[in-house]
């Protein structure tokens, strides 16, 4: 039986983000937060999508509702149920409009009739809607509610988190899959402009980048000690394996501590604390392309004392994305290649997920400890993993592709690519930061500087009231 699911989300005090943001922004947030509480007396905002762990959407809902909750907004979180087939068709889906033909699979007739039948066995089991009450439908996954939501008279906002800023022929395909499903919703929201699809109407089209929460358990501060105390101990450094006295907050307020170690794949020792280290921490999905990060760590950083660390959640602990394990199959496979010297140098692990605040401990460590921090993306909706390495002052090098373009500037905030294939100049940008390191701490300077003037809860909501104020 289908069973859409509630999401408990604890309201975080703005009060804390007003502090960090310091007074004149914090008069402006304040002033949204009423604006928004005003517009929406009395009605609801319910956010809709696919999962709750795993992935920028998941991370982005709990940062947003939790600030939303906090300044009075009755912000709601639901995640539909769904099998592995109808997930095949979304990734499918998704992969189209990255620009990318993913699997190869159809998009046909069958997989229509597939996914509408996931649908409607989830609409019934939406809460009972009151017209004023705003549903915001996350990705394709859930585009297909659209039609559903409006007839009960509550106003449909559709976002959409991926894209391609100059469309082809795979992106076609997959907006002719949705575009039945959400043009006549009453608002868009892309990360991007240039993602909306030509038949987007411009005056129903919002902007809104993601945000991050500084304190999260993904972002919140940690000392060198206890950075090398989580590594060591979830296997992910070398050295001592004692349990680590670095206690985080889950949303409901109540601590944690590290207890799981990741799973490392077959690659041997990990490396000395004292070791540069190269960190790709993403999905393993195949528009991250961690394994064209690994041949170019290899081809092109062979010769230097770095370690690279490609880690990414457990396979099975996304529940939206069929594709994790082929991909990290692929990523071992390659990693099997490599000469057994070079082998000892590139490390594979998967994180496990059982307790997502613990999951993002773990990243926020392995962040902070990292020499450079990577996401050479083949199509980027918007990186998270980038603010969140901007927000802890480490280098970046990213492919100059999708919503990170707005995020960095090349050779002011990180250093991008610009063809993402490219690994020569991936692996020459990577070891000009291992290399040079006054250009390093410049770049990590000014990249933390854009992540707090411009990625933060307060500017995100900021946004949201103006759509808000914008459906009425």
């Amino acid at each position: 039986m289908v069973r859409v699911r509630n999401v408990d989300v604890q309201a975080l005090d703005p009060e804390l983000l007003k502090a960090l943001i310091g007074p004149q922004r914090a008069e402006r947030f304040e002033q949204s937060a009423a604006r928004a509480r005003a517009l929406l007396s009395g009605r609801r905002v319910i956010n809709v999508n696919s999962t709750a762990n795993g992935g920028g959407v998941a991370e982005l809902l709990r940062t947003l509702l939790a600030y939303a909750r906090g300044t009075g907004i009755d912000a709601q979180w639901l995640v539909i149920d769904a099998d592995g087939g109808f997930f095949e068709i979304t990734k499918r889906i998704h992969n189209r409009l990255y620009g990318a033909e993913g699997d190869g699979g159809p998009l046909g007739p069958a997989e229509r009739a597939r996914y509408d039948a996931v649908m409607r066995g989830n609409a019934p089991e939406l809460p009972t809607l009151a017209r004023g009450d705003i549903v915001i439908l996350h990705d394709p996954q859930t585009a297909g509610l659209a039609r559903a939501v409006r007839a009960t008279g509550a106003t449909v906002v559709w976002r959409c988190h991926v894209g391609r800023d100059v469309p082809n022929a795979f992106t076609a395909e997959g907006w002719d899959f949705v575009r039945p499903y959400v043009e006549d919703v009453d608002a868009f929201v892309f990360s991007r402009a240039e993602f909306a699809p030509s038949w987007v109407d411009r005056g129903s089209l919002h902007v809104i980048p993601p945000s991050i929460d500084p304190f999260s358990a993904k972002n919140q501060p940690l000392d060198a000690d206890a950075v090398n105390g989580i590594l060591q101990y979830v296997g992910l450094v070398g050295g001592r394996a004692d349990p680590p006295n670095v206690p985080f907050f889950r949303r409901d307020g109540s601590p944690g501590w590290i207890e799981r170690r990741v799973d490392l794949l077959h690659t041997g020792p990990p490396p000395p604390p004292q070791a540069p280290l190269v960190v790709q921490a993403s999905r393993w999905d195949r528009i991250k392309d961690m394994a064209g990060v690994l041949r170019g760590f290899a081809e092109h950083l062979d010769g230097s004392d770095a370690h690279l660390a490609l880690v990414g959640p457990a396979v099975h602990g996304v529940d939206d994305d069929p594709e994790a394990g082929p991909v990290l199959d692929d990523c071992v496979r390659v990693w099997r290649e490599l000469p057994e010297a070079l082998r000892a140098r590139v490390h594979l692990a998967c994180v496990p997920m059982q307790d997502p605040d613990e999951a993002a401990m773990v990243v926020n460590a392995l962040q902070r400890h990292a020499r450079v921090v990577t996401q050479k993306s083949l199509a980027e909706g918007f990186g998270l993993t980038v603010t969140e390495a901007m927000w802890k002052r480490r280098p970046i090098v990213a492919s100059r592709v999708g919503g990170i373009v707005d995020q960095i500037s090349d050779g002011e905030h990180g250093l991008l690519i610009d063809d993402p294939c490219d690994l020569d100049a991936f692996g020459r940008a990577v070891r000009r930061l291992l290399e040079d390191q006054p250009l390093a701490d410049r770049l990590a300077h000014a990249a933390y500087q854009r992540a707090y003037e411009e990625f933060l809860g307060d500017r995100h909501l900021e946004r949201y009231a103006d759509l808000f104020g914008s459906v009425g």
